[in-house]
């Protein structure tokens, strides 16, 4: 899971909830001090909330961009009902089409850049396929995401969840998740305790039915590069040095698969929006500044 640096709002952010004719999400919005030049529409990955991108609030709305993230169906603050169906990857493409939507009615905001982490960038990818013409988004990134399945001992190990989870209640997993990691013999950097309790509240508020269903998603997902790479729409590829979802090399071979510029972040791994957000952040505005906003 992605692990946010910090948990207080920046200037100018606020939690708010996006009312859409798909119901209501929650969501961390920022706004710049001056005229809006542009949207930014970030989307989380899997066991992820709109947190993992509050480091980039404040680099992206003081460059005068809105940036909203928000939590999926299923994830969070959001909540969803019981039923494994209503997460498939196309009703997660849907939500963030009607996301989109609420967005682009707004005033100065115009087409929302898009991005999406990891799980979210899978959901990305699907609502762009499924969009019909004119695409409602000025461009797409791809941030340490794949073109198909996790890598195998990823894969194994959220079968080992998903075979929890019709056993497990949330917080039984949650303590047998830190158990195992107190285990491991390799030591690993301890978070903050208001970090740490967040990580445990957001981890037991998922629906349990959302966590099933983007964990077979992830395991069985199909690769679509060569669909998405005949839409039309500026794209970017970034990811960390290293990445325990999908490799750094099969991240690079698939944005050379899109025609598209891969950019690697140094000091970061799976999540550079929480790892590395400075630089993360300079890199996405260089990108969004060379296209057209409208």
């Amino acid at each position: 899971m992605s692990m946010p640096p910090f948990l207080d709002l920046p200037a100018r952010a606020t939690a708010v909830r996006l009312a859409t004719a798909r119901g209501e999400f929650a969501a961390l919005r920022a706004e710049p001090a001056g005229p809006v030049r542009g949207t930014v529409l970030l989307v989380p990955g899997f066991t992820g909330s709109k947190e993992d991108f509050i480091a980039l609030l404040e680099p992206l709305s003081a460059a005068g961009l809105r940036a909203v993230s928000y939590d999926q169906r299923g994830q969070y603050e959001t909540g969803g009902p019981a039923d494994q169906d209503a997460y498939a990857l196309a009703e997660l493409a849907l939500d963030l089409l009607a996301v989109t939507e609420l967005l682009t009615t707004e005033d100065g905001g115009g087409r929302p850049h898009l991005l999406g982490h990891s799980f979210g960038g899978l959901v990305a990818r699907e609502a762009v396929l499924a969009a019909p013409a004119p695409l409602p988004w000025a461009s797409l990134v791809l941030l340490s995401t794949g073109p198909g399945p996790i890598d195998p001992p990823e894969a194994a190990r959220t079968k080992m969840l998903m075979d929890a989870l019709p056993v497990w209640d949330l917080e039984t997993i949650w303590q047998v998740k830190q158990q195992m990691a107190a285990a491991e013999d390799a030591p690993s950097e301890q978070p903050a305790p208001e970090i740490a309790e967040f990580l445990h509240r957001r981890w037991v508020a998922n629906v349990p039915q959302s966590l099933l269903a983007m964990g077979e998603r992830l395991i069985g997902q199909r690769d679509r590069t060569e669909e998405l790479a005949a839409v039309a729409l500026p794209k970017l590829y970034v990811s960390g040095e290293r990445d325990y979802a999908w490799p750094v090399d099969e991240q690079a071979r698939t944005a050379d698969r899109l025609g598209i510029r891969h950019v690697v972040v140094p000091g970061a791994e799976h999540s550079p929006n929480a790892e590395q957000p400075a630089r993360t952040a300079a890199e996405l505005l260089a990108f969004w500044s060379s296209v057209k906003l409208g």
